[in-house]
């Protein structure tokens, strides 16, 4: 399933798969001039090349490389000779080889499928990509996972965050990630200044500061109350249920790759030794 929609000059997609009528589980990327910003799941592949079919597309900028967000590189890179595709340099073993690198959970193969391989090359952070009439300075934001990075066009004030920002007050956490880096990434987002936020999924933001500071104050308040209660001597289990309250539907459908436990764990550093990216890649 596919939906679109124009913001300025954007085109937003946003793609999931078709399961009893209804699209579960929803990812967004973005066209710019060319310039493709993630490409969704494979599960909607089809979809998206029949919506852009006749459109120049000459680059894809990945935020990181989770399988919702690269599904569609390796067809997008078949249909278009010649077309790029730029990430952060810990991305491109999994490009090149997605299912060697990043096995995925089986929710993730039911609801985004298996991205195809891609030729990638590695950007640098605070390189400038340009397009036909914006310039994106890319920006290296780690904590949802290691390879993780935003683009700020200064211009028109447009921050892509892919899943760093995506709204909501957490309270559970996937396997691998960082709660620590995610907020400092989080800050380094806000002294921007940006003017609309364009996120990996969710709504876009026309309040970018403000969003940007609830997320940060709402992940460390969590993160001093875990704090708080382990130098008490509690145990992850009854900090969980404290600060966390009870359990959530995402982490039966995910069997735990997703869940509050590992929210909690990485407030008390479990996933903040960067000797874990291969494991964070897999997770």
């Amino acid at each position: 399933m596919l939906r679109t929609t124009r913001l300025d000059s954007v085109t937003r997609f946003d793609l999931a798969r078709t399961l009893l009528g209804r699209g579960r589980y929803w990812t967004t990327c973005y066209l710019v001039d060319s310039t493709m910003v993630d490409t969704g799941c494979a599960h909607a592949a089809a979809e998206l090349l029949e919506q852009i079919a006749g459109t120049r597309v000459t680059r894809i900028v990945n935020t990181h490389t989770h399988e919702d967000h690269i599904g569609v590189n390796g067809a997008l890179q078949q249909a278009y000779p010649g077309l790029e595709v730029v990430a952060h340099p810990e991305a491109l073993p999994v490009l090149a080889d997605p299912r060697g690198e990043q096995p995925l959970h089986p929710y993730r193969r039911v609801m985004w499928g298996w991205p195809s391989p891609c030729r990638a090359r590695a950007l640098t952070d605070g390189e400038v990509l340009e397009t036909e009439r914006h310039r994106f300075r890319v920006i290296f934001t780690p904590g949802h996972s290691w390879d993780h990075l935003c683009l700020y066009e200064p211009d028109c004030g447009w921050l892509l965050t892919g899943d760093l920002y995506v709204g909501g007050r957490d309270r559970a956490l996937r396997e691998g990630a960082d709660v620590w880096r995610i907020i400092t990434s989080l800050r380094r987002m806000k002294e921007l200044g940006a003017e609309i936020l364009l996120p990996g999924s969710a709504r876009v933001r026309h309040d970018p500061e403000v969003a940007l500071q609830d997320k940060i104050d709402h992940l460390e308040e969590l993160g001093g109350k875990v704090l708080d209660l382990h130098g008490r001597g509690w145990p992850i289990r009854r900090i969980t249920r404290r600060v966390c309250g009870a359990p959530m539907k995402i982490e039966a459908i995910t069997l735990g790759h997703f869940s509050r436990r590992h929210l909690v764990r990485s407030y008390l550093g479990a996933y903040s030794d960067p000797t874990r990216r291969g494991r964070n890649q897999r997770a």
